[in-house]
């Protein structure tokens, strides 16, 4: 055998492979863009102020705020203080989803964000730093009749941060500050039909609890969820996937497994690379429509953590072993490389530097996740955004992991312009070679060098439809036709990696076809001259050979043969 794929299979099948994955490609974005409508939906809500007649609360009261056990209401703060209701016995209530309307596990999750509606008044301003206590409840039931079960109770501090843009006079009483939104629940799954939020903002001027927080008028909630339709989309997806990578994984490693010689260090990390990318593509989230797991979606960043990492360090190895060591001084061409550089190309540690800042990264961010997400599937009510401390670390994280993407990124770059440029020198011993081998040769290296380009086309993409998708309203209108932008993005990068993956590991995997009779043993290319002068270029592996898989991992140098 000979070498990989990559460099055995004719250039008009390769052409023909790159087509098929860049229509499979243009699907993917097609499937988001114009089949799935948009991934999440914003649904806004006005809460009800309800009165709590009961001298003493009970836990197990709810109000609704319509339908036929409706709750006694008022509409505003004024009536209550006519009819004499201290601001201790208002409940804001919010039944999700609106009237007529059903909630659907499809909808995978729900996050809701609260806004306060705050007058100003000269005698009752906000205070700076001002902290609002809210006594919270959610509870949920699956048909209109039934009583409602609690889900969730806690007693939330929020601080808020507002803003008045005019003069503070007695002329612009009345006048609404500018309130930022505030991060309130997130339900890391939604297996039931309706849900009933209870708000309570308890007064105690001896403990300063919701003092100097202005004249509150209203609680406005959004709650957000993902599309059942753009569910669908994904989850097919995902079952497609599935079996395709999991197929070439396994025809791949089989095909390294028939060798004489054991695996190299770059084929195990293809390995893992293609382990990891089953391991997201995996559809667990089909029992989630059947389940009411809460924990899907801390168990689905855990899992593109996971594979993330194991990308970026792929490309660390990938690149890595295929750069040359040793650079003769008094020529601008290669040396021999020894039997221990060889070795110590094949060993993982070699990488510690690299691939140990990817790992330390990716814990780091799983421990910020569990920070949050893990203390929600006890408390959705909790929020690591809702406390000084809390912001400044997670601001800290965001802008720490978006320095290291960019310096990563960066030295991606830095190593695939090493490895062009270590190539390139080659390029000076091609013309002794015979023009039949010489195109050889300089066919190898196109592709070596096109399929580093794919790599870091991938990697930009990725950052390009994210910043797209943050910076657009989220739809393009084409002709007719809507296209979703964030659907497309979600789903193209998907099938991107998917086809990246199927790619490496369809092209590194060894090849049964041979080129020339050269490649039989040694695998050494000469000049015209031939022999075992020092003008040979060794620019192969043989495939029984333990030094790697494909003929420009070992392009080295010259090596005179023995």
């Amino acid at each position: 055998m000979a070498g990989a794929i990559i460099e055995n299979m004719s250039t008009k099948k390769l052409v023909i492979v790159g087509v098929i994955l860049l229509l499979f490609q243009a699907f993917a974005f097609m499937v988001g863009g114009l089949i799935a409508p948009s991934p999440t939906t914003a649904v806004h809500y006005l809460a009800s102020k309800c009165v709590d007649k009961t001298k003493h609360q009970e836990e197990s009261k709810w109000f609704m705020p319509w339908g036929p056990n409706q709750c006694d209401k008022i509409q505003t703060f004024d009536e209550a203080m006519a009819k004499k209701i201290e601001a201790n016995n208002i409940v804001f209530a919010v039944h999700i989803p609106l009237p007529n309307k059903e909630m659907s596990p499809w909808f995978q999750f729900m996050l809701v964000i609260l806004q306060f509606d705050i007058a100003f008044k000269m005698y009752n301003q906000i205070d700076d730093g001002a902290l609002a206590t809210i006594d919270v409840g959610l509870a949920y039931r699956d048909d209109t009749v039934s009583e409602w079960t609690e889900m969730a109770h806690s007693f939330e501090q929020r601080k808020l941060t507002c803003n008045f843009t005019t003069l503070k006079t007695f002329e612009n009483e009345g006048r609404y500050y500018e309130c930022d939104l505030l991060p309130f629940m997130e339900v890391g799954s939604v297996g039931h039909k309706y849900y009933l939020l209870n708000i309570r903002l308890p007064v105690n001027e001896r403990k300063k609890i919701n003092v100097g927080i202005g004249e509150i008028k209203d609680i406005r909630l959004v709650s957000i969820h993902q599309n059942g339709g753009f569910t669908k989309v994904w989850f097919a997806m995902k079952t497609f996937l599935t079996p395709s990578i999991l197929i070439i994984m396994i025809w791949y490693w089989r095909r390294i497994t028939l060798m004489s010689r054991p695996p190299v260090l770059l084929e195990k990390v293809i390995l893992a690379l293609g382990i990891s990318m089953t391991f997201i593509n995996i559809p667990v989230e089909w029992f989630s429509v059947g389940f009411n797991w809460t924990w899907m979606l801390l168990f689905g960043d855990i899992r593109q953590g996971i594979f993330y990492s194991m990308l970026l360090s792929f490309w660390i190895i990938f690149c890595g072993e295929h750069l040359m060591i040793h650079l003769c001084h008094q020529h601008l061409d290669w040396c021999p490389p020894s039997h221990q550089d060889q070795t110590e190309r094949n060993r993982f540690s070699v990488y510690w530097k690299q691939v140990g800042p990817i790992v330390f990264g990716s814990f780091c961010l799983f421990i910020f996740d569990m920070c949050e997400r893990g203390v929600q599937l006890t408390n959705p009510f909790y929020s690591i955004w809702a406390s000084d401390v809390g912001t400044e670390l997670a601001m800290a994280f965001i802008i720490v992991a978006g320095i290291c993407a960019c310096l990563y990124f960066l030295f991606l770059c830095f190593m695939v312009f090493q490895v062009f440029r270590n190539i390139s020198g080659k390029r000076t011993s091609l013309p002794a070679m015979s023009k039949a081998r010489r195109l050889h040769y300089e066919g190898l290296i196109f592709r070596f060098k096109f399929l580093m380009l794919v790599t870091l086309t991938c990697a930009a993409m990725t950052v390009i439809f994210f910043i797209i998708s943050q910076v657009n309203e989220g739809h393009w209108h084409w002709g007719e036709h809507t296209v979703q932008v964030n659907s497309a993005f979600f789903t193209g990068i998907y099938g991107m990696w998917n086809l990246y993956v199927f790619a490496i590991m369809f092209l590194y995997a060894p090849s049964h076809k041979r080129y020339g009779d050269e490649q039989s043993s040694g695998q050494c290319i000469t000049g015209d001259n031939g022999g075992n002068s020092g003008e040979d270029i060794q620019l192969t592996t043989t495939i029984t050979h333990v030094d790697g898989p494909t003929e420009i991992y070992k392009m080295t140098g010259k090596a005179a043969q023995e």
